[in-house]
Protein backbone atom coordinates (compact mmCIF):
# COMPACT_ATOMS: atom_id res chain seq x y z
CA UNK A 1 0.00 0.00 0.00
CA UNK A 2 1.23 3.81 -0.83
CA UNK A 3 1.80 6.30 1.94
CA UNK A 4 -0.07 8.78 1.77
CA UNK A 5 1.03 12.22 0.70
CA UNK A 6 0.76 13.32 4.59
CA UNK A 7 3.04 10.72 5.81
CA UNK A 8 5.93 11.96 3.81
CA UNK A 9 8.38 14.27 5.21
CA UNK A 10 8.36 17.91 3.97
CA UNK A 11 11.45 19.31 2.22
CA UNK A 12 11.98 23.22 2.86
CA UNK A 13 13.32 25.74 1.52
CA UNK A 14 15.70 26.11 3.87
CA UNK A 15 17.32 22.45 3.31
CA UNK A 16 17.18 22.60 0.15
CA UNK A 17 19.11 25.99 0.02
CA UNK A 18 22.07 23.93 1.86
CA UNK A 19 22.94 21.91 -1.34
CA UNK A 20 23.14 25.52 -3.34
CA UNK A 21 26.51 26.37 -4.44
CA UNK A 22 28.19 28.42 -6.64
CA UNK A 23 30.07 26.59 -9.34
CA UNK A 24 33.50 27.66 -11.06
CA UNK A 25 33.97 27.34 -14.94
CA UNK A 26 36.77 25.30 -13.96
CA UNK A 27 34.74 22.60 -11.74
CA UNK A 28 31.63 22.91 -14.99
CA UNK A 29 34.59 22.18 -17.60
CA UNK A 30 36.23 19.26 -15.08
CA UNK A 31 32.89 17.61 -15.94
CA UNK A 32 32.04 18.55 -19.26
CA UNK A 33 35.57 18.59 -21.42
CA UNK A 34 34.45 17.04 -24.26
CA UNK A 35 33.00 20.51 -24.82
CA UNK A 36 36.90 21.75 -25.10
CA UNK A 37 37.61 19.21 -27.66
CA UNK A 38 38.68 16.67 -24.95
CA UNK A 39 36.57 14.05 -25.50
CA UNK A 40 39.17 11.12 -26.73
CA UNK A 41 42.58 10.60 -26.24
CA UNK A 42 43.45 11.31 -30.08
CA UNK A 43 41.80 14.88 -30.06
CA UNK A 44 43.00 15.64 -27.20
CA UNK A 45 46.19 15.98 -27.92
CA UNK A 46 45.36 17.29 -31.37
CA UNK A 47 43.63 19.79 -29.34
CA UNK A 48 46.17 20.79 -26.83
CA UNK A 49 48.88 21.14 -29.34
CA UNK A 50 46.88 23.08 -31.45
CA UNK A 51 45.81 25.53 -28.29
CA UNK A 52 49.55 26.07 -27.74
CA UNK A 53 50.33 26.16 -31.48
CA UNK A 54 48.26 29.55 -31.90
CA UNK A 55 48.98 31.10 -28.61
CA UNK A 56 52.89 31.16 -29.75
CA UNK A 57 52.04 32.52 -33.52
CA UNK A 58 49.37 35.07 -31.39
CA UNK A 59 52.21 36.16 -29.61
CA UNK A 60 54.80 36.79 -31.94
CA UNK A 61 52.38 38.24 -34.80
CA UNK A 62 51.55 41.13 -31.76
CA UNK A 63 55.70 41.64 -31.14
CA UNK A 64 55.98 41.88 -35.25
CA UNK A 65 58.21 39.26 -35.41
CA UNK A 66 58.41 36.28 -38.03
CA UNK A 67 57.13 33.13 -35.97
CA UNK A 68 59.71 30.43 -35.12
CA UNK A 69 57.81 27.66 -33.26
CA UNK A 70 59.32 24.01 -31.94
CA UNK A 71 56.69 20.85 -31.30
CA UNK A 72 57.91 18.14 -29.63
CA UNK A 73 55.76 15.01 -28.82
CA UNK A 74 57.33 12.35 -26.78
CA UNK A 75 55.83 9.18 -25.95
CA UNK A 76 56.55 8.48 -22.04
CA UNK A 77 54.39 5.44 -21.94
CA UNK A 78 51.28 3.62 -23.94
CA UNK A 79 49.06 6.06 -22.92
CA UNK A 80 51.01 9.12 -21.89
CA UNK A 81 53.17 11.51 -23.45
CA UNK A 82 54.80 14.86 -23.26
CA UNK A 83 54.22 18.15 -25.49
CA UNK A 84 56.53 20.76 -25.62
CA UNK A 85 56.01 24.02 -27.72
CA UNK A 86 58.57 26.57 -28.01
CA UNK A 87 58.17 30.26 -29.80
CA UNK A 88 60.18 33.33 -30.39
CA UNK A 89 56.87 35.98 -29.22
CA UNK A 90 57.48 38.58 -26.28
CA UNK A 91 57.25 36.64 -23.58
CA UNK A 92 54.86 36.88 -20.34
CA UNK A 93 55.21 39.13 -17.48
CA UNK A 94 55.78 37.65 -14.24
CA UNK A 95 52.45 38.57 -12.62
CA UNK A 96 50.59 37.59 -15.67
CA UNK A 97 52.25 34.25 -15.85
CA UNK A 98 49.99 32.02 -13.42
CA UNK A 99 46.43 33.67 -14.61
CA UNK A 100 47.21 32.94 -18.49
CA UNK A 101 47.59 29.36 -17.80
CA UNK A 102 45.98 28.48 -14.87
CA UNK A 103 42.54 30.18 -14.49
CA UNK A 104 39.64 29.20 -17.30
CA UNK A 105 37.96 32.53 -19.21
CA UNK A 106 41.24 34.57 -18.20
CA UNK A 107 42.69 36.52 -21.57
CA UNK A 108 43.24 40.14 -23.46
CA UNK A 109 41.32 39.12 -26.49
CA UNK A 110 37.84 38.20 -25.71
CA UNK A 111 36.67 42.29 -25.48
CA UNK A 112 38.45 43.29 -28.57
CA UNK A 113 36.82 43.47 -31.81
CA UNK A 114 39.78 42.36 -34.23
CA UNK A 115 40.63 39.47 -35.99
CA UNK A 116 43.14 36.80 -33.53
CA UNK A 117 43.22 33.47 -33.31
CA UNK A 118 41.82 32.94 -29.53
CA UNK A 119 39.01 34.44 -28.21
CA UNK A 120 37.34 32.89 -25.42
CA UNK A 121 40.45 32.99 -23.03
CA UNK A 122 39.82 29.25 -22.47
CA UNK A 123 41.97 27.22 -24.68
CA UNK A 124 45.38 27.09 -23.06
CA UNK A 125 44.03 26.77 -19.66
CA UNK A 126 41.61 23.74 -20.17
CA UNK A 127 44.82 22.12 -21.44
CA UNK A 128 46.87 22.44 -18.55
CA UNK A 129 42.58 21.24 -16.99
CA UNK A 130 43.21 18.21 -19.11
CA UNK A 131 46.96 17.32 -18.01
CA UNK A 132 46.13 17.69 -14.36
CA UNK A 133 43.22 15.55 -14.64
CA UNK A 134 44.70 12.49 -16.77
CA UNK A 135 47.78 12.69 -15.03
CA UNK A 136 48.21 14.95 -12.05
CA UNK A 137 51.09 16.70 -13.13
CA UNK A 138 51.64 20.35 -12.92
CA UNK A 139 52.19 22.19 -16.43
CA UNK A 140 55.38 23.67 -16.63
CA UNK A 141 56.47 27.44 -18.45
CA UNK A 142 59.30 28.97 -19.06
CA UNK A 143 59.15 32.82 -20.06
CA UNK A 144 61.30 35.87 -20.71
CA UNK A 145 60.69 38.53 -21.86
CA UNK A 146 64.00 40.71 -22.36
CA UNK A 147 67.33 39.47 -23.00
CA UNK A 148 68.78 41.69 -20.22
CA UNK A 149 66.22 39.76 -17.92
CA UNK A 150 65.68 36.63 -16.17
CA UNK A 151 63.60 33.66 -17.46
CA UNK A 152 60.68 33.14 -15.04
CA UNK A 153 60.26 28.81 -14.18
CA UNK A 154 56.90 27.65 -12.95
CA UNK A 155 55.02 24.41 -12.45
CA UNK A 156 51.14 25.05 -12.11
CA UNK A 157 48.20 23.46 -11.42
CA UNK A 158 44.61 24.69 -11.34
CA UNK A 159 42.70 25.49 -8.63
CA UNK A 160 39.34 23.96 -10.12
CA UNK A 161 36.95 24.64 -6.94
CA UNK A 162 37.94 28.48 -7.36
CA UNK A 163 39.43 28.57 -10.92
CA UNK A 164 42.47 29.86 -9.91
CA UNK A 165 46.02 29.12 -10.08
CA UNK A 166 48.21 27.08 -7.94
CA UNK A 167 51.53 27.53 -7.67
CA UNK A 168 53.44 24.29 -7.12
CA UNK A 169 56.99 25.53 -8.05
CA UNK A 170 58.49 29.46 -8.89
CA UNK A 171 61.96 30.21 -9.29
CA UNK A 172 64.59 32.23 -11.81
CA UNK A 173 66.53 30.33 -14.06
CA UNK A 174 68.93 30.56 -16.95
CA UNK A 175 67.71 30.61 -20.51
CA UNK A 176 69.62 30.82 -23.77
CA UNK A 177 66.76 32.36 -25.71
CA UNK A 178 66.43 36.28 -25.92
CA UNK A 179 62.33 36.05 -25.23
CA UNK A 180 60.54 33.96 -26.04
CA UNK A 181 57.54 31.02 -24.08
CA UNK A 182 58.03 27.50 -23.48
CA UNK A 183 55.71 25.22 -22.17
CA UNK A 184 55.86 21.75 -21.29
CA UNK A 185 52.70 19.22 -20.27
CA UNK A 186 52.45 15.70 -19.28
CA UNK A 187 49.14 13.84 -20.46
CA UNK A 188 47.45 10.47 -21.19
CA UNK A 189 46.24 10.60 -24.88
CA UNK A 190 46.86 8.75 -28.28
CA UNK A 191 49.05 9.19 -30.87
CA UNK A 192 47.63 8.70 -34.42
CA UNK A 193 48.17 9.89 -38.10
CA UNK A 194 46.12 10.44 -40.97
CA UNK A 195 43.93 13.17 -41.29
CA UNK A 196 42.81 14.52 -37.64
CA UNK A 197 46.39 14.12 -36.52
CA UNK A 198 49.08 16.23 -35.18
CA UNK A 199 50.95 16.29 -38.29
CA UNK A 200 48.27 17.54 -41.03
CA UNK A 201 47.31 20.11 -38.06
CA UNK A 202 50.98 21.61 -38.10
CA UNK A 203 50.86 21.03 -42.33
CA UNK A 204 47.82 22.81 -42.84
CA UNK A 205 48.76 25.33 -40.50
CA UNK A 206 51.65 26.05 -42.54
CA UNK A 207 49.40 26.33 -45.57
CA UNK A 208 47.07 29.23 -43.81
CA UNK A 209 49.87 31.13 -42.19
CA UNK A 210 52.85 30.87 -45.07
CA UNK A 211 55.13 33.61 -42.28
CA UNK A 212 55.27 31.33 -39.78
CA UNK A 213 58.53 28.57 -39.60
CA UNK A 214 57.27 25.29 -37.60
CA UNK A 215 59.60 22.78 -36.77
CA UNK A 216 58.23 19.56 -35.57
CA UNK A 217 59.31 15.94 -33.81
CA UNK A 218 56.92 13.44 -33.17
CA UNK A 219 56.92 10.29 -31.68
CA UNK A 220 57.48 8.49 -34.43
CA UNK A 221 58.98 10.81 -37.24
CA UNK A 222 62.21 12.40 -38.05
CA UNK A 223 62.15 15.93 -37.16
CA UNK A 224 60.40 17.85 -39.97
CA UNK A 225 60.21 21.50 -41.06
CA UNK A 226 57.72 23.24 -42.51
CA UNK A 227 59.18 26.31 -43.78
CA UNK A 228 58.19 30.01 -44.66
CA UNK A 229 56.79 30.61 -48.06
CA UNK A 230 56.84 34.70 -47.19
CA UNK A 231 59.25 36.45 -44.86
CA UNK A 232 56.12 38.85 -45.28
CA UNK A 233 54.25 39.79 -41.81
CA UNK A 234 50.40 39.68 -42.02
CA UNK A 235 48.94 42.93 -41.98
CA UNK A 236 48.08 44.17 -38.21
CA UNK A 237 44.44 44.18 -37.70
CA UNK A 238 43.21 47.29 -35.69
CA UNK A 239 40.60 46.95 -32.89
CA UNK A 240 37.09 48.45 -33.77
CA UNK A 241 34.03 49.34 -31.56
CA UNK A 242 30.64 47.77 -31.51
CA UNK A 243 28.58 48.74 -34.48
CA UNK A 244 24.79 49.26 -33.79
CA UNK A 245 23.49 47.05 -35.77
CA UNK A 246 25.26 44.26 -33.86
CA UNK A 247 24.32 45.18 -30.34
CA UNK A 248 21.49 43.00 -28.43
CA UNK A 249 19.17 44.71 -26.52
CA UNK A 250 20.57 43.69 -22.88
CA UNK A 251 24.13 44.28 -23.98
CA UNK A 252 22.76 48.21 -24.97
CA UNK A 253 21.10 48.48 -21.57
CA UNK A 254 24.66 47.67 -19.83
CA UNK A 255 26.35 49.96 -22.06
CA UNK A 256 24.28 52.68 -21.51
CA UNK A 257 24.32 52.13 -17.61
CA UNK A 258 28.56 51.82 -17.92
CA UNK A 259 29.43 54.44 -19.97
CA UNK A 260 30.93 57.72 -19.43
CA UNK A 261 29.34 59.91 -21.77
CA UNK A 262 27.38 62.60 -20.52
CA UNK A 263 24.65 62.40 -23.35
CA UNK A 264 22.75 60.22 -25.28
CA UNK A 265 24.24 61.68 -28.26
CA UNK A 266 27.87 61.51 -27.30
CA UNK A 267 27.30 57.88 -26.04
CA UNK A 268 26.55 56.65 -29.77
CA UNK A 269 28.83 58.48 -30.97
CA UNK A 270 31.73 57.03 -28.64
CA UNK A 271 30.02 53.73 -28.47
CA UNK A 272 30.01 52.96 -31.44
CA UNK A 273 31.82 52.34 -34.42
CA UNK A 274 29.79 54.43 -37.91
CA UNK A 275 27.56 56.69 -35.79
CA UNK A 276 29.07 60.57 -36.56
CA UNK A 277 26.51 63.34 -34.99
CA UNK A 278 23.91 63.38 -37.92
CA UNK A 279 23.12 60.12 -37.16
CA UNK A 280 22.94 60.10 -33.43
CA UNK A 281 20.91 62.74 -33.62
CA UNK A 282 18.63 60.52 -36.69
CA UNK A 283 18.58 57.94 -33.95
CA UNK A 284 17.41 59.83 -31.15
CA UNK A 285 14.28 61.39 -33.14
CA UNK A 286 13.45 57.80 -34.45
CA UNK A 287 13.51 56.60 -30.45
CA UNK A 288 11.65 59.90 -29.34
CA UNK A 289 14.10 60.77 -26.92
CA UNK A 290 16.15 63.65 -26.17
CA UNK A 291 19.52 63.78 -27.61
CA UNK A 292 20.93 65.45 -24.41
CA UNK A 293 19.37 62.72 -22.42
CA UNK A 294 21.73 61.10 -19.59
CA UNK A 295 22.75 57.89 -20.76
CA UNK A 296 22.33 56.15 -17.60
CA UNK A 297 19.12 57.75 -16.43
CA UNK A 298 17.55 55.76 -19.59
CA UNK A 299 14.64 53.42 -18.26
CA UNK A 300 14.29 50.05 -19.77
CA UNK A 301 11.33 50.86 -21.89
CA UNK A 302 13.24 54.08 -23.42
CA UNK A 303 16.39 51.79 -23.67
CA UNK A 304 13.97 49.51 -25.93
CA UNK A 305 12.64 51.96 -28.39
CA UNK A 306 16.35 53.11 -28.78
CA UNK A 307 17.14 49.33 -29.52
CA UNK A 308 14.15 49.64 -31.99
CA UNK A 309 15.47 52.68 -33.64
CA UNK A 310 18.70 51.65 -34.25
CA UNK A 311 17.06 48.65 -36.30
CA UNK A 312 15.11 51.32 -38.47
CA UNK A 313 18.22 53.47 -39.54
CA UNK A 314 20.44 52.64 -42.17
CA UNK A 315 24.33 52.54 -41.28
CA UNK A 316 27.28 52.53 -43.28
CA UNK A 317 28.83 48.78 -42.89
CA UNK A 318 32.07 48.75 -39.85
CA UNK A 319 35.36 49.10 -40.83
CA UNK A 320 37.23 46.02 -41.88
CA UNK A 321 40.93 47.41 -40.93
CA UNK A 322 39.80 44.96 -38.02
CA UNK A 323 40.78 41.84 -40.61
CA UNK A 324 43.61 40.47 -41.76
CA UNK A 325 43.11 38.05 -44.43
CA UNK A 326 45.80 35.44 -45.44
CA UNK A 327 45.08 37.43 -49.34
CA UNK A 328 44.86 34.82 -52.58
CA UNK A 329 48.15 35.08 -53.64
CA UNK A 330 49.92 34.12 -50.15
CA UNK A 331 47.03 31.35 -49.55
CA UNK A 332 48.16 29.40 -53.12
CA UNK A 333 51.58 30.23 -52.20
CA UNK A 334 50.85 28.53 -48.89
CA UNK A 335 49.18 25.85 -50.89
CA UNK A 336 51.53 25.70 -53.08
CA UNK A 337 54.68 24.76 -50.75
CA UNK A 338 52.32 21.62 -49.32
CA UNK A 339 50.21 20.18 -51.97
CA UNK A 340 51.71 19.08 -55.48
CA UNK A 341 49.61 20.04 -58.19
CA UNK A 342 48.89 21.47 -61.54
CA UNK A 343 46.36 23.82 -61.49
CA UNK A 344 45.83 26.49 -58.71
CA UNK A 345 43.45 29.40 -58.22
CA UNK A 346 42.43 31.41 -55.17
CA UNK A 347 40.08 34.41 -54.45
CA UNK A 348 39.79 36.98 -51.73
CA UNK A 349 36.42 38.40 -51.40
CA UNK A 350 35.38 41.60 -50.67
CA UNK A 351 34.51 41.81 -46.73
CA UNK A 352 30.78 41.37 -45.74
CA UNK A 353 29.07 41.62 -42.08
CA UNK A 354 27.24 39.27 -39.73
CA UNK A 355 25.24 40.78 -37.08
CA UNK A 356 27.24 43.73 -37.23
CA UNK A 357 30.78 41.54 -37.49
CA UNK A 358 33.02 42.17 -40.24
CA UNK A 359 34.60 38.69 -42.04
CA UNK A 360 36.02 37.70 -45.07
CA UNK A 361 36.11 35.04 -47.04
CA UNK A 362 38.99 33.31 -49.18
CA UNK A 363 39.02 30.03 -51.19
CA UNK A 364 41.62 28.37 -53.11
CA UNK A 365 41.57 25.24 -55.27
CA UNK A 366 44.29 23.09 -56.17
CA UNK A 367 43.70 20.46 -59.10
CA UNK A 368 45.63 17.09 -60.89
CA UNK A 369 49.15 17.02 -60.21
CA UNK A 370 49.82 14.22 -57.08
CA UNK A 371 46.32 14.38 -55.79
CA UNK A 372 44.32 11.37 -55.56
CA UNK A 373 42.15 10.43 -58.53
CA UNK A 374 40.09 8.14 -56.80
CA UNK A 375 37.40 9.14 -54.31
CA UNK A 376 36.07 12.60 -53.42
CA UNK A 377 38.03 16.49 -52.99
CA UNK A 378 39.50 17.06 -50.41
CA UNK A 379 38.04 19.62 -48.01
CA UNK A 380 40.33 22.02 -46.16
CA UNK A 381 38.52 24.62 -43.22
CA UNK A 382 40.42 27.67 -42.09
CA UNK A 383 39.17 29.91 -39.29
CA UNK A 384 41.12 32.89 -38.51
CA UNK A 385 44.44 31.13 -40.09
CA UNK A 386 43.48 27.68 -37.63
CA UNK A 387 42.83 24.84 -38.80
CA UNK A 388 39.45 22.88 -38.41
CA UNK A 389 40.24 19.48 -38.60
CA UNK A 390 37.14 17.90 -36.76
CA UNK A 391 33.07 17.74 -37.98
CA UNK A 392 34.57 18.03 -41.09
CA UNK A 393 30.52 17.46 -42.72
CA UNK A 394 29.53 20.25 -40.15
CA UNK A 395 29.09 24.02 -40.61
CA UNK A 396 28.71 26.54 -43.10
CA UNK A 397 31.65 25.95 -45.20
CA UNK A 398 30.92 22.04 -45.62
CA UNK A 399 27.64 23.09 -46.45
CA UNK A 400 28.32 25.93 -48.96
CA UNK A 401 31.06 23.70 -50.76
CA UNK A 402 28.31 20.40 -50.88
CA UNK A 403 25.69 22.87 -52.38
CA UNK A 404 28.20 23.85 -55.16
CA UNK A 405 27.13 22.47 -58.46
CA UNK A 406 30.12 20.76 -59.02
CA UNK A 407 28.90 19.46 -61.82
CA UNK A 408 29.22 22.90 -63.97
CA UNK A 409 32.77 22.59 -63.73
CA UNK A 410 33.36 19.15 -65.13
CA UNK A 411 33.94 17.45 -62.21
CA UNK A 412 31.85 14.50 -60.84
CA UNK A 413 29.17 15.12 -58.04
CA UNK A 414 27.02 12.85 -56.46
CA UNK A 415 24.06 14.69 -54.42
CA UNK A 416 25.20 17.68 -52.22
CA UNK A 417 28.56 16.03 -51.82
CA UNK A 418 32.37 16.70 -52.54
CA UNK A 419 32.84 16.84 -56.01
CA UNK A 420 34.96 13.70 -56.98
CA UNK A 421 38.43 14.11 -58.65
CA UNK A 422 41.81 15.06 -57.86
CA UNK A 423 41.35 18.43 -56.13
CA UNK A 424 41.48 20.03 -52.93
CA UNK A 425 39.20 23.00 -51.64
CA UNK A 426 40.67 25.88 -49.06
CA UNK A 427 37.93 28.08 -47.75
CA UNK A 428 39.28 30.38 -44.95
CA UNK A 429 36.79 32.80 -42.87
CA UNK A 430 38.58 35.36 -41.22
CA UNK A 431 36.49 37.28 -38.67
CA UNK A 432 36.61 39.77 -35.28
CA UNK A 433 34.61 36.90 -33.87
CA UNK A 434 33.51 33.71 -35.79
CA UNK A 435 30.48 31.88 -35.14
CA UNK A 436 31.80 28.63 -34.03
CA UNK A 437 29.35 26.21 -33.15
CA UNK A 438 30.75 25.37 -29.79
CA UNK A 439 33.57 25.73 -27.87
CA UNK A 440 35.77 23.18 -29.46
CA UNK A 441 36.00 25.32 -32.19
CA UNK A 442 35.85 23.16 -35.20
CA UNK A 443 32.53 23.83 -37.31
CA UNK A 444 31.15 27.56 -38.35
CA UNK A 445 27.63 28.75 -37.67
CA UNK A 446 24.81 28.30 -40.39
CA UNK A 447 24.64 32.17 -40.62
CA UNK A 448 22.94 33.11 -44.44
CA UNK A 449 25.10 36.11 -45.01
CA UNK A 450 28.20 33.54 -44.55
CA UNK A 451 27.26 30.84 -46.56
CA UNK A 452 26.35 33.39 -49.57
CA UNK A 453 30.06 34.36 -49.19
CA UNK A 454 31.21 31.20 -49.12
CA UNK A 455 29.21 29.91 -52.18
CA UNK A 456 30.42 32.98 -54.51
CA UNK A 457 34.05 32.51 -53.28
CA UNK A 458 34.02 28.73 -54.23
CA UNK A 459 31.95 29.03 -57.57
CA UNK A 460 34.39 31.94 -58.78
CA UNK A 461 37.16 29.68 -58.15
CA UNK A 462 35.32 26.90 -60.04
CA UNK A 463 34.72 28.66 -62.94
CA UNK A 464 37.93 29.24 -63.42
CA UNK A 465 38.78 25.43 -62.65
CA UNK A 466 35.93 24.75 -65.15
CA UNK A 467 37.94 26.63 -67.96
CA UNK A 468 40.91 25.00 -67.09
CA UNK A 469 39.70 21.42 -67.34
CA UNK A 470 37.80 22.33 -70.46
CA UNK A 471 40.58 23.69 -72.32
CA UNK A 472 42.58 20.60 -71.29
CA UNK A 473 39.96 17.92 -72.44
CA UNK A 474 40.16 19.71 -75.86
CA UNK A 475 43.44 19.74 -75.74
CA UNK A 476 43.33 15.54 -74.66
CA UNK A 477 41.41 14.83 -77.62
CA UNK A 478 43.10 17.15 -80.51
CA UNK A 479 46.69 15.21 -78.84
CA UNK A 480 44.74 11.92 -79.33
CA UNK A 481 43.93 12.46 -82.99
CA UNK A 482 47.25 13.81 -83.52
CA UNK A 483 48.74 10.39 -82.03
CA UNK A 484 46.19 8.51 -84.35
CA UNK A 485 47.57 10.30 -87.31
CA UNK A 486 50.93 9.28 -86.56
CA UNK A 487 50.78 5.94 -86.31
CA UNK A 488 49.35 5.82 -89.71
CA UNK A 489 51.95 8.15 -91.23
CA UNK A 490 54.08 5.33 -92.82
CA UNK A 491 51.11 3.80 -94.26
CA UNK A 492 49.89 7.01 -95.89
CA UNK A 493 53.42 8.22 -97.15
CA UNK A 494 53.63 4.79 -98.52
CA UNK A 495 49.93 5.37 -100.57
CA UNK A 496 50.96 9.16 -101.10
CA UNK A 497 54.29 8.59 -102.85
CA UNK A 498 52.84 5.78 -105.08
CA UNK A 499 50.34 8.43 -106.47
CA UNK A 500 52.46 11.41 -106.85
CA UNK A 501 55.89 9.38 -107.74
CA UNK A 502 57.56 11.23 -104.85
CA UNK A 503 60.24 9.10 -102.41
CA UNK A 504 58.25 7.98 -99.34
CA UNK A 505 60.97 9.28 -96.86
CA UNK A 506 60.46 12.81 -97.98
CA UNK A 507 56.91 12.28 -97.96
CA UNK A 508 57.15 11.22 -94.16
CA UNK A 509 59.03 13.83 -93.41
CA UNK A 510 57.04 16.46 -94.35
CA UNK A 511 53.61 14.88 -92.68
CA UNK A 512 56.15 14.67 -89.48
CA UNK A 513 56.80 18.62 -89.47
CA UNK A 514 53.18 19.26 -90.14
CA UNK A 515 52.41 17.09 -87.17
CA UNK A 516 54.90 18.76 -85.32
CA UNK A 517 53.85 21.69 -86.01
CA UNK A 518 50.59 21.65 -84.99
CA UNK A 519 51.55 19.63 -81.51
CA UNK A 520 53.57 23.14 -81.19
CA UNK A 521 50.18 25.32 -81.73
CA UNK A 522 48.05 22.94 -79.32
CA UNK A 523 50.75 23.15 -76.71
CA UNK A 524 50.99 27.03 -77.20
CA UNK A 525 47.49 27.34 -76.93
CA UNK A 526 47.21 25.44 -73.65
CA UNK A 527 50.28 27.70 -72.13
CA UNK A 528 52.64 24.90 -72.08
CA UNK A 529 56.07 24.34 -73.34
CA UNK A 530 57.16 21.55 -75.38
Amino acid sequence: MQKKLTDTKTIRAEELAKDQREISISSFFEKNRHLLGFDNPVRALLTTVKELVDNAADASEEMHVLPEINVTIEQLAETRFRITVEDNGPGIVKEQIPKIFAKLLYGSKFFKLKMARGQQGIGVSASVLYAQLTTGKPTKIISKIDPKKPAHYYELHIDTQRNEPEIVKEEIIEWEKDHGTKVELELEAKYQKGKQGVFEYLKQTAIANPHILITYKGPEEEKVEFPRATNLLPIEPKQIKPHPLGVELGILIRMLKGTNARTLQSFLQTEFCRVGAIKAKEVCEEAKLQPSSRPKRIARQEAENLFQAIQKIKFVAPPTDCLSPISASLLEKGLKKEIDAEFYVSITRPPAVYRGFPFQIECCLAYGGNLDKEGPARLMRFANRVPLLYQQSAGAIAKSVGATNWKAYNLQQSGRNLPNGPLVIAVHIASVWVPFTSESKEAIAHYPEIIKEIRLAVQECGRQLGKYLRKNIRAKQEKERINLFERYIPELASSLAGLSGEKKTEIEDKLNKLLKKNMSSLLKENGKEE
